[in-house]
């Protein structure tokens, strides 16, 4: 089984803020399977289905961004080695603004979604698919940065973004992360 994270927080207030592409995009690749269940547990929304003879398990942690690792080690500890792989969609300040990357391992980059993940696993060894989301203009906080929406001029871009990660997830899936990493990096 393939698990994959989208990361954000959780409620109405979030749906549309930058450090919320994780859920987005998430969403976005649930949303073409014609068969696939959903339900709540191990403090997340959770949607199983199935693609390129992969059974998948998209889960969306509802405990907030700086804890986001509790949802997913308890999701870990409750299948164990039946997880194959595990992928994080996550926003990404050290990037461009749009640009997409994967990423096997490595470090948090201060990302308190990742450093969560790390601490409640005890490693760094999963998959990443980084959204750049642009830096905080001038003095901006990153932490108030993270969660303003969007802006309107950058909407089509988002839009577009979250497509090329549907596909770069599907890739991933069907070629492994090699090849997509190669493709698309």
């Amino acid at each position: 089984m393939v698990l994959i994270v989208g990361l954000g927080n959780p409620g109405k207030d979030y749906e549309f803020t930058r450090h919320n592409i994780g859920f987005r995009i998430a969403d976005r690749f649930v949303e073409g399977f014609e068969k696939k269940s959903f339900y709540k547990k191990f403090n997340s929304l959770i949607c199983e289905s199935s693609f390129s003879d992969k059974k998948l398990m998209i889960l969306k942690p509802q405990t907030f961004m700086n804890n986001s690792g509790i949802s997913i080690a308890l999701c870990c500890r409750s299948f164990g080695n039946q997880i194959d792989s595990l992928l994080v969609i996550h926003d990404d300040i050290d990037i461009g603004f749009g640009e997409i990357r994967l990423k096997r391992g490595g470090s948090t980059g201060g990302h308190k979604g990742l450093e969560s993940i790390v601490e409640s696993l005890g490693n760094c060894d999963f998959d990443r698919l980084r959204f750049g989301i642009g830096k905080p203009p001038g003095k901006q906080d990153p932490a108030d940065f993270v969660l303003e929406e969007f802006k309107k001029k950058e909407k089509e871009e988002v839009e577009a973004g979250m497509q090329k990660s549907v596909d770069i997830i599907k890739d991933y899936l069907t070629e492994g992360i090699k090849f997509a990493m190669n493709k698309y990096n």
